[in-house]
Protein backbone atom coordinates (compact mmCIF):
# COMPACT_ATOMS: atom_id res chain seq x y z
CA UNK A 1 0.00 0.00 0.00
CA UNK A 2 1.46 3.55 -0.89
CA UNK A 3 2.00 5.48 1.54
CA UNK A 4 0.19 8.61 2.50
CA UNK A 5 3.18 11.18 1.57
CA UNK A 6 3.41 9.28 -1.92
CA UNK A 7 -0.33 9.72 -2.59
CA UNK A 8 0.07 13.50 -1.72
CA UNK A 9 3.27 13.73 -3.99
CA UNK A 10 1.09 12.17 -6.70
CA UNK A 11 -2.14 14.55 -5.87
CA UNK A 12 -0.13 17.38 -6.04
CA UNK A 13 1.34 16.25 -9.33
CA UNK A 14 -1.94 16.07 -10.59
CA UNK A 15 -2.38 19.39 -8.65
CA UNK A 16 0.29 20.77 -11.31
CA UNK A 17 -1.18 19.46 -14.05
CA UNK A 18 -5.05 20.98 -13.31
CA UNK A 19 -3.43 24.15 -13.05
CA UNK A 20 -2.03 23.69 -16.55
CA UNK A 21 -4.91 22.64 -18.00
CA UNK A 22 -7.17 25.59 -16.51
CA UNK A 23 -4.09 28.73 -17.58
CA UNK A 24 -4.43 26.87 -20.92
CA UNK A 25 -8.44 26.77 -21.76
CA UNK A 26 -8.72 30.47 -20.04
CA UNK A 27 -6.88 33.65 -21.64
CA UNK A 28 -7.72 35.42 -17.79
CA UNK A 29 -6.35 34.21 -14.60
CA UNK A 30 -8.54 31.04 -13.30
CA UNK A 31 -8.73 32.87 -10.22
CA UNK A 32 -10.88 35.56 -8.79
CA UNK A 33 -8.91 39.33 -9.15
CA UNK A 34 -6.74 39.68 -5.82
CA UNK A 35 -5.82 35.88 -5.13
CA UNK A 36 -2.68 34.35 -5.91
CA UNK A 37 -1.29 31.02 -4.96
CA UNK A 38 1.67 32.25 -3.39
CA UNK A 39 0.03 35.19 -1.32
CA UNK A 40 1.13 34.35 2.12
CA UNK A 41 4.79 33.06 0.83
CA UNK A 42 6.13 36.41 2.60
CA UNK A 43 4.11 37.18 5.74
CA UNK A 44 3.42 33.51 6.93
CA UNK A 45 4.99 30.63 4.47
CA UNK A 46 4.12 27.87 6.74
CA UNK A 47 0.57 28.64 6.58
CA UNK A 48 -0.34 25.85 3.92
CA UNK A 49 1.52 23.23 5.84
CA UNK A 50 0.28 24.40 9.67
CA UNK A 51 -3.28 23.81 8.03
CA UNK A 52 -2.01 20.34 6.37
CA UNK A 53 -0.99 18.91 9.59
CA UNK A 54 -3.59 19.87 11.49
CA UNK A 55 -5.99 18.39 8.62
CA UNK A 56 -4.15 14.85 9.16
CA UNK A 57 -4.22 14.72 12.59
CA UNK A 58 -8.28 15.62 12.20
CA UNK A 59 -8.43 12.77 9.84
CA UNK A 60 -6.62 10.56 11.58
CA UNK A 61 -8.77 10.37 14.22
CA UNK A 62 -12.31 10.12 12.34
CA UNK A 63 -11.62 10.39 8.78
CA UNK A 64 -14.77 10.90 7.45
CA UNK A 65 -14.08 14.36 8.81
CA UNK A 66 -13.14 14.81 5.11
CA UNK A 67 -16.87 15.56 4.24
CA UNK A 68 -17.07 17.85 7.07
CA UNK A 69 -14.69 20.51 5.83
CA UNK A 70 -15.69 20.22 1.73
CA UNK A 71 -19.64 20.58 3.24
CA UNK A 72 -17.87 23.96 5.04
CA UNK A 73 -16.39 25.14 1.95
CA UNK A 74 -19.80 24.78 -0.03
CA UNK A 75 -22.34 26.05 2.36
CA UNK A 76 -19.50 29.26 3.26
CA UNK A 77 -19.27 30.07 -0.49
CA UNK A 78 -22.45 29.47 -1.70
CA UNK A 79 -24.03 32.19 0.76
CA UNK A 80 -22.36 35.85 0.01
CA UNK A 81 -18.86 34.16 -1.52
CA UNK A 82 -16.68 33.10 -0.16
CA UNK A 83 -15.43 35.08 3.28
CA UNK A 84 -15.77 32.70 5.85
CA UNK A 85 -19.07 34.05 7.55
CA UNK A 86 -20.41 30.21 8.03
CA UNK A 87 -17.92 30.54 11.03
CA UNK A 88 -20.00 33.39 12.71
CA UNK A 89 -21.45 33.31 15.76
CA UNK A 90 -25.02 34.56 16.10
CA UNK A 91 -25.83 37.48 18.90
CA UNK A 92 -28.88 38.30 20.51
CA UNK A 93 -29.65 40.40 17.78
CA UNK A 94 -29.19 38.22 15.36
CA UNK A 95 -29.24 34.39 14.34
CA UNK A 96 -25.87 33.48 12.36
CA UNK A 97 -25.73 31.29 9.15
CA UNK A 98 -24.70 28.10 10.61
CA UNK A 99 -27.96 27.94 12.86
CA UNK A 100 -30.05 28.01 9.26
CA UNK A 101 -32.22 25.17 8.59
CA UNK A 102 -30.14 23.93 5.74
CA UNK A 103 -26.66 24.07 7.84
CA UNK A 104 -28.40 21.61 10.45
CA UNK A 105 -25.43 19.18 11.54
CA UNK A 106 -23.18 21.23 10.35
CA UNK A 107 -19.48 19.88 11.67
CA UNK A 108 -16.01 21.30 11.29
CA UNK A 109 -16.09 24.70 12.74
CA UNK A 110 -14.61 23.57 16.35
CA UNK A 111 -11.76 22.26 13.98
CA UNK A 112 -11.23 25.03 11.75
CA UNK A 113 -11.03 27.06 15.08
CA UNK A 114 -8.43 25.29 16.35
CA UNK A 115 -6.54 25.21 12.94
CA UNK A 116 -7.03 29.54 12.87
CA UNK A 117 -6.01 29.59 16.59
CA UNK A 118 -2.57 27.34 15.54
CA UNK A 119 -2.17 30.24 12.44
CA UNK A 120 -2.63 32.91 15.38
CA UNK A 121 0.71 31.36 17.02
CA UNK A 122 2.92 31.73 13.81
CA UNK A 123 1.42 34.70 11.70
CA UNK A 124 -0.95 36.78 13.95
CA UNK A 125 -3.53 38.25 12.26
CA UNK A 126 -2.43 37.24 8.74
CA UNK A 127 -4.36 34.37 7.73
CA UNK A 128 -8.00 34.66 7.00
CA UNK A 129 -10.49 31.99 7.72
CA UNK A 130 -11.97 32.29 4.89
CA UNK A 131 -8.49 31.03 3.40
CA UNK A 132 -8.53 28.39 5.63
CA UNK A 133 -11.43 26.92 4.91
CA UNK A 134 -10.28 26.87 1.05
CA UNK A 135 -7.32 24.72 1.89
CA UNK A 136 -8.85 22.50 4.70
CA UNK A 137 -11.33 21.07 1.95
CA UNK A 138 -8.71 20.62 -0.54
CA UNK A 139 -6.10 18.50 2.11
CA UNK A 140 -8.71 16.97 3.19
CA UNK A 141 -10.07 15.70 -0.21
CA UNK A 142 -6.75 14.63 -1.11
CA UNK A 143 -6.17 12.43 1.73
CA UNK A 144 -9.12 10.32 1.36
CA UNK A 145 -8.21 9.53 -1.82
CA UNK A 146 -9.50 12.75 -4.10
CA UNK A 147 -7.89 15.01 -6.55
CA UNK A 148 -5.89 17.67 -5.77
CA UNK A 149 -6.43 21.43 -7.41
CA UNK A 150 -4.53 24.45 -7.10
CA UNK A 151 -5.40 26.76 -4.35
CA UNK A 152 -5.14 30.47 -4.68
CA UNK A 153 -5.41 32.26 -1.25
CA UNK A 154 -5.68 36.06 -0.40
CA UNK A 155 -9.45 36.16 0.77
CA UNK A 156 -10.41 38.49 3.55
CA UNK A 157 -13.24 37.19 6.19
CA UNK A 158 -16.42 39.09 6.30
CA UNK A 159 -18.22 40.47 9.29
CA UNK A 160 -22.15 39.50 7.85
CA UNK A 161 -23.83 36.19 8.62
CA UNK A 162 -27.29 35.50 8.78
CA UNK A 163 -29.48 32.22 8.69
CA UNK A 164 -31.99 33.92 6.40
CA UNK A 165 -29.39 34.40 3.69
CA UNK A 166 -28.17 30.71 4.35
CA UNK A 167 -31.97 29.29 3.75
CA UNK A 168 -31.95 31.57 0.94
CA UNK A 169 -29.65 30.37 -0.77
CA UNK A 170 -28.06 26.90 -0.27
CA UNK A 171 -30.25 23.76 -1.69
CA UNK A 172 -32.35 22.53 0.22
CA UNK A 173 -32.28 18.17 0.57
CA UNK A 174 -35.83 18.29 -1.07
CA UNK A 175 -35.13 20.37 -4.62
CA UNK A 176 -35.77 18.52 -7.74
CA UNK A 177 -33.33 18.42 -10.94
CA UNK A 178 -34.58 21.92 -12.44
CA UNK A 179 -34.48 22.95 -8.57
CA UNK A 180 -31.28 22.29 -8.53
CA UNK A 181 -30.39 23.46 -12.03
CA UNK A 182 -32.04 26.87 -11.10
CA UNK A 183 -30.07 26.85 -7.74
CA UNK A 184 -26.62 26.31 -9.18
CA UNK A 185 -27.11 28.20 -11.98
CA UNK A 186 -27.38 31.69 -10.10
CA UNK A 187 -23.89 31.33 -8.99
CA UNK A 188 -22.70 30.37 -11.98
CA UNK A 189 -22.63 26.49 -12.16
CA UNK A 190 -24.15 24.45 -14.94
CA UNK A 191 -26.07 21.23 -15.07
CA UNK A 192 -22.68 19.07 -15.56
CA UNK A 193 -21.32 21.24 -12.88
CA UNK A 194 -24.29 20.78 -10.39
CA UNK A 195 -23.80 17.03 -11.03
CA UNK A 196 -19.77 16.93 -10.11
CA UNK A 197 -20.17 18.93 -6.63
CA UNK A 198 -22.83 16.50 -5.90
CA UNK A 199 -20.34 14.02 -6.23
CA UNK A 200 -18.93 15.85 -2.35
CA UNK A 201 -21.52 13.22 -1.12
CA UNK A 202 -19.19 10.69 -1.79
CA UNK A 203 -17.41 11.43 1.74
CA UNK A 204 -18.70 12.55 4.55
CA UNK A 205 -22.29 11.58 6.88
CA UNK A 206 -25.74 13.36 7.75
CA UNK A 207 -28.31 13.27 10.13
CA UNK A 208 -31.60 12.01 9.42
CA UNK A 209 -33.13 15.71 9.34
CA UNK A 210 -32.56 15.61 5.45
CA UNK A 211 -33.42 12.10 4.56
CA UNK A 212 -36.81 12.20 6.05
CA UNK A 213 -38.71 14.11 3.38
CA UNK A 214 -37.26 10.81 1.04
CA UNK A 215 -38.47 8.25 3.10
CA UNK A 216 -42.17 9.74 4.60
CA UNK A 217 -43.53 12.49 3.20
CA UNK A 218 -41.66 12.22 -0.81
CA UNK A 219 -45.32 13.32 -2.42
CA UNK A 220 -46.94 15.33 0.65
CA UNK A 221 -48.74 12.68 2.52
CA UNK A 222 -46.27 12.65 5.03
CA UNK A 223 -46.88 9.04 6.14
CA UNK A 224 -45.02 5.83 6.05
CA UNK A 225 -45.86 4.45 2.88
CA UNK A 226 -45.11 8.21 1.21
CA UNK A 227 -41.48 7.02 0.08
CA UNK A 228 -40.07 7.81 -3.27
CA UNK A 229 -41.00 4.91 -5.72
CA UNK A 230 -37.65 4.76 -7.55
CA UNK A 231 -35.58 3.84 -4.63
CA UNK A 232 -33.88 0.76 -3.81
CA UNK A 233 -36.76 -1.08 -1.77
CA UNK A 234 -34.14 -2.97 0.69
CA UNK A 235 -32.72 0.57 0.71
CA UNK A 236 -35.33 1.82 2.01
CA UNK A 237 -36.44 -0.61 4.49
CA UNK A 238 -32.06 0.04 5.98
CA UNK A 239 -32.89 3.98 5.95
CA UNK A 240 -36.31 3.52 8.23
CA UNK A 241 -34.14 1.45 10.59
CA UNK A 242 -32.29 4.14 11.22
CA UNK A 243 -34.29 7.35 10.50
CA UNK A 244 -37.29 6.15 12.09
CA UNK A 245 -40.73 8.53 11.08
CA UNK A 246 -39.86 12.30 13.23
CA UNK A 247 -35.94 11.23 14.73
CA UNK A 248 -33.90 14.17 13.07
CA UNK A 249 -30.67 13.56 14.84
CA UNK A 250 -29.46 9.62 13.76
CA UNK A 251 -26.30 9.73 11.75
CA UNK A 252 -25.93 7.80 8.84
CA UNK A 253 -23.20 7.84 6.10
CA UNK A 254 -23.65 9.22 2.96
CA UNK A 255 -22.50 6.71 0.75
CA UNK A 256 -21.37 3.15 0.67
CA UNK A 257 -17.69 4.12 1.05
CA UNK A 258 -18.09 7.24 2.62
CA UNK A 259 -14.15 7.26 4.23
CA UNK A 260 -12.95 7.65 0.39
CA UNK A 261 -13.65 9.88 -2.26
CA UNK A 262 -14.48 7.62 -5.66
CA UNK A 263 -17.31 7.01 -7.71
CA UNK A 264 -19.07 5.28 -5.43
CA UNK A 265 -21.67 7.63 -4.86
CA UNK A 266 -22.58 7.67 -9.32
CA UNK A 267 -22.58 3.97 -8.51
CA UNK A 268 -25.10 4.65 -5.59
CA UNK A 269 -27.44 6.74 -7.23
CA UNK A 270 -28.01 4.58 -10.11
CA UNK A 271 -28.84 1.82 -7.98
CA UNK A 272 -31.59 3.56 -6.39
CA UNK A 273 -29.21 3.96 -3.03
CA UNK A 274 -29.27 7.91 -3.22
CA UNK A 275 -29.33 9.65 0.72
CA UNK A 276 -31.50 12.61 -0.54
CA UNK A 277 -33.74 13.12 -2.89
CA UNK A 278 -31.32 15.79 -4.44
CA UNK A 279 -29.29 12.41 -5.00
CA UNK A 280 -31.90 10.50 -6.92
CA UNK A 281 -32.88 13.39 -8.57
CA UNK A 282 -30.21 13.27 -10.67
CA UNK A 283 -30.88 10.55 -13.00
CA UNK A 284 -34.57 11.69 -13.62
CA UNK A 285 -33.73 14.14 -16.50
CA UNK A 286 -32.13 12.34 -19.15
CA UNK A 287 -28.75 14.53 -19.28
CA UNK A 288 -28.49 13.81 -15.68
CA UNK A 289 -28.41 10.35 -15.93
CA UNK A 290 -25.54 10.30 -19.05
CA UNK A 291 -23.51 12.36 -16.99
CA UNK A 292 -23.99 10.32 -13.59
CA UNK A 293 -23.41 7.24 -15.72
CA UNK A 294 -20.24 8.77 -16.87
CA UNK A 295 -19.09 9.34 -13.61
CA UNK A 296 -19.52 5.82 -12.61
CA UNK A 297 -17.18 4.61 -14.94
CA UNK A 298 -13.58 4.19 -14.55
CA UNK A 299 -11.81 6.93 -16.02
CA UNK A 300 -10.97 10.55 -14.24
CA UNK A 301 -13.76 12.69 -15.75
CA UNK A 302 -15.02 13.10 -12.19
CA UNK A 303 -12.12 13.88 -10.03
CA UNK A 304 -11.21 16.07 -12.81
CA UNK A 305 -14.39 17.95 -13.34
CA UNK A 306 -14.52 18.19 -9.53
CA UNK A 307 -11.55 19.47 -9.33
CA UNK A 308 -11.73 22.55 -11.72
CA UNK A 309 -15.43 23.02 -10.11
CA UNK A 310 -13.95 23.45 -6.43
CA UNK A 311 -11.34 25.91 -7.55
CA UNK A 312 -14.20 28.16 -9.58
CA UNK A 313 -16.55 27.38 -6.57
CA UNK A 314 -13.60 29.35 -4.46
CA UNK A 315 -13.70 32.50 -6.77
CA UNK A 316 -17.21 33.08 -5.11
CA UNK A 317 -17.62 36.66 -3.88
CA UNK A 318 -14.52 37.12 -2.38
CA UNK A 319 -13.48 40.00 -0.52
CA UNK A 320 -9.62 40.79 -1.49
CA UNK A 321 -7.58 43.76 0.05
CA UNK A 322 -8.91 45.92 2.49
CA UNK A 323 -12.61 45.22 2.08
CA UNK A 324 -13.62 43.80 5.42
CA UNK A 325 -11.81 43.11 8.71
CA UNK A 326 -8.43 41.97 9.77
CA UNK A 327 -8.60 38.49 9.98
CA UNK A 328 -8.22 38.12 13.73
CA UNK A 329 -11.75 39.12 14.24
CA UNK A 330 -13.46 37.12 12.16
CA UNK A 331 -14.55 34.69 15.28
CA UNK A 332 -14.32 37.50 18.20
CA UNK A 333 -16.57 34.98 20.77
CA UNK A 334 -14.62 32.42 20.01
CA UNK A 335 -10.87 33.98 20.92
CA UNK A 336 -9.47 35.73 24.06
CA UNK A 337 -6.74 37.95 23.13
CA UNK A 338 -4.07 37.55 26.75
CA UNK A 339 -0.58 38.67 26.50
CA UNK A 340 -0.20 38.25 22.75
CA UNK A 341 -1.22 34.45 23.11
CA UNK A 342 -4.33 32.97 21.40
CA UNK A 343 -6.72 30.82 23.88
CA UNK A 344 -9.69 28.97 22.51
CA UNK A 345 -12.56 29.21 24.77
CA UNK A 346 -14.74 26.63 22.68
CA UNK A 347 -15.87 23.47 24.74
CA UNK A 348 -16.67 20.52 22.71
CA UNK A 349 -17.98 17.78 23.57
CA UNK A 350 -15.66 14.63 23.24
CA UNK A 351 -18.79 12.02 22.73
CA UNK A 352 -18.47 9.25 20.19
CA UNK A 353 -21.63 9.71 18.26
CA UNK A 354 -23.05 5.99 17.14
CA UNK A 355 -23.07 6.23 12.64
CA UNK A 356 -25.15 3.74 10.83
CA UNK A 357 -23.17 2.04 8.08
CA UNK A 358 -24.28 2.02 4.65
CA UNK A 359 -25.28 -0.91 3.44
Amino acid sequence: MASASVSYGNALFSSVALFAILVTCAAASPYAAGLSENFYHKTCPQAASIVESYVTKFLNKDKNFAGAFVRLQFHDCWVGGCEGSVLLNSTKTNQAEREAHVNFGLRGIAEVDEIKAALERHCPGVVSCADILIMAARDATVKVGGPAWPVALGRRDGVHSTSLMADSNLPFPVLNYSGLVANFAVKGFNSREMITLSGAHTIGRTQCNGILPHLYNFTGKNDATDIDPAMNKKFAVFLKKHCPQGNRTNTIFIDSTADTFDRAYYKNVIKGQGIFITDSTLITNPVGKKVVTLFSKPGKSFFTEFASSMVKMGNLGVLTGTEVVAATRIRPMFFNWVAGDLYLLLERSETEEKVAIYP
